[in-house]
């Protein structure tokens, strides 16, 4: 488990969301520990899919919400969960050891997207049109490492940080598919809840996206999103799986607005 999650550690730095629950029993209040500019995800003015889930889940344990904001690209579960300001991280990896997870609600993962009047269609890493083209990719993230590893390391690999410029986290996030719909780059191997979202945010109608799907443990391209709580809290973890199984409907719809690349849920196998 731990090689795998080394492969997610820097989409974790945008990924992450978490809440903070007070009292035993019924729970009195979620305090949701968010990154303060992180869109999709979440932000200060709460226009985020992880916010409107904590709305959700808040009002389902009819319990007050409110917000500790916190930069989830600055030691995010250590200054949080760890640091017992938060009880529950809302979206993480199913199977992420440092806490006891939830039963998965969601699953998403990475995608290659190219424009649609393109003359190919990419539907796997083992394309020989890779060769050929350039890519985009995250710099070290397992469609990069999948990369190298069939050998395509050359010029024609464009990498893009997930270490975002914090003030404008937007410009950089986005400017992959930016540059894929002004032809800067051929094809963009990306975490698909971003493509989505800018896919979204900006009517972007040229751009076909496929889920990217890998055969290698180690490599894993899909993840099954949980929620997180501390070791040895199962109350609360089972609190929140009543919610995310009564609700499953509703966080579904709420995804698919934000264009959220849905995959069918089931058990983290390194798929």
């Amino acid at each position: 488990m731990g090689r795998k999650f080394l492969c997610l550690a820097g989409l974790l730095l945008i990924v992450l969301s978490s809440a903070y629950v007070v009292g035993a029993g019924e729970v009195e209040k979620l305090r949701v520990c968010a990154d303060p500019n992180n869109l999709p995800f979440s932000n200060k003015e709460q226009e985020g899919f992880e916010n409107r889930i904590a709305e959700m889940t808040s009002r389902e344990l009819g319990a007050k919400l409110s917000y500790y904001w916190w930069p989830h690209q600055r030691g995010l579960v250590r200054r949080t969960l760890s640091a017992g300001l938060c009880d529950v991280l809302i979206g993480i990896p199913t199977g992420y050891e440092r806490v006891l997870w939830t039963k998965p609600y969601y699953r998403t993962g990475y995608v290659i997207a190219h424009l649609n009047t393109r003359d190919f269609q990419i539907r796997s890493l083992d394309d020989p049109i890779l060769r050929k083209v350039r890519i985009g990719v995250y710099t070290n993230s397992p469609p990069h490492h999948a990369l190298a590893k069939r050998g395509i390391v050359g010029d024609n690999l464009v990498q893009y940080s997930l270490f975002y410029d914090w003030d404008h986290p937007e410009e950089q996030l986005g400017k992959p598919v930016r540059d894929l719909v002004s032809g800067e780059i051929d094809v963009a191997l990306l975490w698909g809840p971003i493509v989505g979202y800018y896919v979204k945010k900006h009517g972007v109608s040229s751009l076909e996206v496929v889920p990217l799907k890998g055969g290698d443990p180690h490599l894993p391209m899909t993840f099954a999103i949980s929620m997180g709580v501390k070791r040895g809290n199962n109350e609360l973890k089972a609190q929140l799986e009543e919610v995310l199984s009564r609700k499953q409907a509703e966080i579904r719809q709420i995804l698919e607005e934000y264009g959220v690349p849905l995959l069918a849920v089931h058990a983290p196998s390194g798929a």
